[in-house]
């Protein structure tokens, strides 16, 4: 079974999705990097070149050819969800947990980020409440869970997550 983790940037999909894949003893698939390997380039050298549109098409192609290959654990790109296809791809290919943080508390964790191109912006916070309430309503109709990530350790979250799956069958 493939696992899935969806949420803002920041709130932990590799992080958590690299412990849990440990823990459930599955590959880790990583889809911004492997989306950059095949690439050959950053994903925001990418899009400079070639667009959001050109972007979003490759990384609709990588879900669906990541999704295929499973079982995996799956950390996706924040912005994976901003397309239809890409939201049915993982409900159907996988086991949607949506790491739920609000902007306050990812940037909380990401304040001193100097690389995220996401936080290289005048106001940071801003950008992630306009990121919040475009994506929260899609992170939600993509999730079969929300787990809400607030002060729990990695350990933990990791623990709730392998819980509800062992429990599903999974």
């Amino acid at each position: 079974m493939n696992i899935a983790l969806i949420g803002l940037p920041g709130s932990g999909k590799s992080t958590v999705g690299r412990q849990l894949a440990r823990r459930l003893q599955l590959p880790f698939v990583d889809a911004d990097q492997w989306v950059e390997r095949q690439l050959g380039c950053s994903i925001r050298e990418y899009f400079e070149r070639e667009g959001e549109v050109g972007f979003r098409d490759f990384e609709q192609q990588a879900l669906a050819d990541i999704a295929a290959t499973g079982p995996a654990v799956i950390a996706t790109g924040g912005g994976a969800v901003l397309r239809e296809a890409n939201r049915a791809c993982l409900r159907e290919h996988t086991r949607v947990f949506y790491l739920f943080a609000t902007p306050e508390e990812v940037y909380r964790r990401l304040r001193h980020d100097q690389v995220r191109p996401l936080l290289q912006v005048a106001d940071p916070q801003t950008r992630l409440r306009e990121l919040f309430s475009q994506r929260d309503p899609l992170y939600r109709e993509t999730a079969h869970e929300v787990i809400t990530i607030g002060r729990p350790s990695t350990a933990a979250l990791v623990n709730t997550i392998a819980e509800i799956v062992q429990r599903q069958g999974g």
